[in-house]
């Protein structure tokens, strides 16, 4: 048997969520909308964010994936900048410096969980 409250439905051994129908918060990269939270006791973390120019930031304990979904833009990552535009995947290593430039929606994911508590933030 499964439950759907708004945007959220959960069972034994599934977990759904719309992205339109949660808040998002504003956070390092941007606004963020939490799909799959450290709280889901998932193996990852997945997000989508709105990035408009993130701060340069890395995680000491956590691998993350961008795959973007929309808009054109670049990211610094340690000292090489690459393009991003819809349909880049980029695969960001733990304790490499970070950050997308330009206005973009990518999808994270985050893992192990617990990004949040991992950002360091460099400017």
């Amino acid at each position: 048997m499964s439950t759907t409250t708004g945007s959220t439905t959960t069972a034994a051994r599934y977990l759904r969520r719309d992205p339109n129908d949660i808040k998002p918060w504003a956070e390092t990269c941007g606004q963020i909308r939490c799909l799959v939270e450290e709280k889901d006791q998932a193996a990852a973390e997945v997000q989508v964010v709105d990035i408009h120019d993130a701060k340069l930031h890395y995680h000491e304990r956590t691998d993350e994936f961008y795959y973007v979904i929309a808009g054109q833009g670049r990211m610094r990552l340690d000292d090489d900048e690459i393009e991003l535009h819809p349909g880049v995947l980029v695969y960001i290593p733990r304790g490499v410096k970070h950050k997308a430039i330009g206005k973009l929606t990518i999808l994270t994911v985050c893992i192990p969980r617990g990004v949040f508590h991992d950002v360091h933030e460099l400017e």
